[in-house]
């Protein structure tokens, strides 16, 4: 690969960032701009090309930009196991990621517990709902409370969806409001903080609806 570089008075001229051809505007990983390693090894082999004869660097200089050189790439190796390990750690934990629209640009997420982890191309991505996401997508870590209260809430909101409507409530339907009833009285306040209130509105109003038709089943009964 050439190295294209200006030269005045046998001495290496720094170039402005549009003229950088070692340079990091093709480096998308490298934050904020700044070069990655392979773009430091290659300013170093320049310099070496491109020193003045007369006046060549001192090899402490070398050794000190060599050793700068091998700490970033220890830093860098550190970073991505770091990542790794850390990805790891939240399989079976709920998670939130954020997803970008890339049409419109606006931002949404899903969540739902990670799956698994896999490598891929030195990326590391984590699988949620059975969608890969970028671990720098990533927007937040629940504890499994969270989880539970969520999931719980979920199922008795279902539930009580799944009962008739108080047109359509009988006698006959009793068991089955007892039994939402007993779930929700099981949960914990965390829990019910979950729900909404209309969905224990609509509880309330179908025992109340019950009571009444038991009370006019009860009169007719007397009354015979």
């Amino acid at each position: 690969m050439a190295i294209i570089q200006q030269i005045e008075n046998g001495k290496l001229v720094d170039s402005s960032a549009s003229n950088t051809s070692l340079s990091t505007e093709n480096k998308s990983d490298a934050a904020g701009g700044a070069l990655d390693k392979d773009a430091f090894l290659q300013l170093l082999v320049a310099q070496m090309q491109y020193q003045d004869p007369l006046e060549p660097t001192d090899n402490t200089e070398y050794i000190s930009q060599l050793a700068t050189f091998s700490q970033l790439e220890e830093m860098q190796n550190l970073n991505q196991s770091l990542t790794e390990g850390s990805a790891y750690n939240l399989v079976g934990k709920y998670v939130f990621v954020k997803v970008t629209n890339n049409q419109t640009g606006e931002t949404s997420y899903d969540h739902g517990m990670v799956e698994y982890v896999m490598r891929e191309n030195g990326k590391v991505y984590i699988s949620v709902n059975d969608s890969l996401y970028n671990i720098d997508d990533l927007d937040t870590v629940s504890d499994p409370d969270y989880y539970t209260a969520t999931t719980v809430a979920k199922s008795f909101t279902n539930m009580v969806k799944a009962l008739p409507s108080e047109k359509n409530l009988t006698i006959y339907d009793e068991e089955k409001i007892k039994s939402a009833r007993t779930v929700y009285d099981s949960l914990t306040d965390y829990q019910k903080s979950f729900i909404s209130p209309d969905t224990v509105k609509t509880l309330e109003q179908l025992e109340a609806k019950l009571k009444t038709l038991k009370g006019n089943t009860e009169d007719s009964s007397k009354g015979e």
